[in-house]
């Protein structure tokens, strides 16, 4: 910030100001615009009494308000949750996890997205953005500040254009890698405290197990990266090695080893049962056949 405030001047005031604008605007109602995208549809526990039954279990246990609940209809099976605080907060799972995972399963994931409700992560996740916002518009006033010669110079000192177009190429990379590995420990934190809510690491495992099948995200491609952050698996698959820096989700692996290492407070029945699905069309949630 204080190189920007060397090669950018006073615009740096004015990107601060407008990073705050768009980010706060995000905050209040992208929840809205995020639901609108997905096409997610509010569900009734009329219509969906088992799945309203396990938001309100969990949302107990961790003491918010249990949040709304939408069901989009789409094939591949993923999660997520948003809402700017507990008092606003949803949870929005595809039809396609509903008919992919067992009660079980599905209890691992909706407890996965309550923990991000509880942890204020949209806020976290604003911050972060907020930030990030900050410094590429930063970046922009470096790059516009040394080419047209506006930062300080003199013949004693180097010509801030080469610094000023180093930073305003650096700076936004440095802002990205910073807001991926936010939204990476966010998952781990959201991880944890699923399995002390449910008490059944096991079962959150599983369900990444089957979540990163090939079969269950065979129309992810149609998923926007822009929300890639939100759901509890990643749209973008295929990140390894130094591309793995801008993975908004940590490794599988890691995430399921962590898991199977905490401890089990309870032993949940292991029969073998198919999850539910939420027949739209009906209204209704059914058992899968």
């Amino acid at each position: 910030m204080g190189l920007a405030g060397r090669w950018g001047g006073n615009a740096l005031l004015v990107f601060v100001g407008l990073a705050l604008a768009m980010n706060v605007g995000a905050y209040y109602f992208s929840d809205r615009l995020i639901l609108s995208m997905h096409g997610a549809q509010e569900v009734t526990e009329e219509e969906a009494p088992e799945l309203h039954g396990m938001v309100a279990e969990l949302a107990t246990a961790a003491n918010i308000p249990k949040p709304r609940i939408c069901v989009i209809p789409e094939a591949y099976a993923n999660a997520f949750a948003t809402g700017r605080n507990p008092k606003h907060g949803v949870v929005a799972v595809t039809q396609g996890i509903l008919d992919l995972l067992s009660p079980r399963e599905l209890r691992g994931v909706i407890a996965h997205e309550i923990a991000h409700i509880k942890n204020r992560d949209i806020l976290i996740a604003t911050i972060a953005a907020m930030l990030g916002s900050v410094v590429s518009y930063a970046a922009n006033a470096i790059q516009f500040s040394a080419l047209f010669g506006m930062g300080p110079s003199n013949d004693d000192e180097e010509s801030p254009a080469g610094g000023g177009l180093l930073m305003a190429f650096v700076a936004p990379i440095v802002a990205t890698l910073m807001q991926m590995a936010v939204s990476r420990s966010r998952e781990y934190v959201a991880d944890a405290t699923a399995a002390e809510l449910t008490g059944d690491p096991e079962a959150l495992a599983m369900a990444l197990k089957r979540l990163h099948e090939p079969h269950a995200q065979e129309q992810v491609q149609e998923m926007s990266p822009a929300t890639a952050s939100l759901f509890i698996v990643s749209p973008l698959f295929g990140l390894g090695g130094v591309t793995s820096w801008f993975s908004t989700h940590p490794p599988s692996e890691d995430r399921i080893e962590k898991l199977m290492a905490m401890p089990v407070r309870v032993e949940p029945a292991r029969g073998d049962y198919h999850g539910w699905r939420c027949d739209l069309s009906r209204h209704k949630l059914v058992e899968s056949v």
